[in-house]
């Protein structure tokens, strides 16, 4: 099960915000990632920029295909949720470089 997590979140860091050149993952939008081992299922919840963000459906089912990319992955849920709200602070160190905020 580890290895399907390692490759769940792997898949997931390939999907990009097409307004920003960095992964949803280092840009801090993923919330969860849970696996139903039973089912091989996996649902996340993410959340966007911007609540007004007009690519969150685009961005959601991209996750979700890259997700049915994973061995073992059968079927794949994603939920946009604004709590917490995303902030600067939710970017990780790598994103930070790329946006020259350090």
């Amino acid at each position: 099960m580890a290895n399907v997590r390692r490759l769940g979140l792997f898949a997931v860091r390939l999907v990009y915000d097409p307004e920003i050149p960095v992964n949803v993952v280092g840009l801090g939008l993923i919330y969860k990632l849970d696996f139903d081992q039973d089912k091989h299922f996996v649902r996340v919840e993410m959340t966007l920029t911007s609540p007004g963000c007009g690519m969150g459906d685009i961005i959601a089912g991209d996750v979700k295909d890259k997700l049915l990319q994973v061995p073992w992955v059968e079927d794949a849920r994603v939920d946009i949720v604004f709590d917490p709200p995303w902030s600067y602070d939710s970017l990780d160190e790598e994103a930070r470089l790329e946006l020259g905020l350090i």
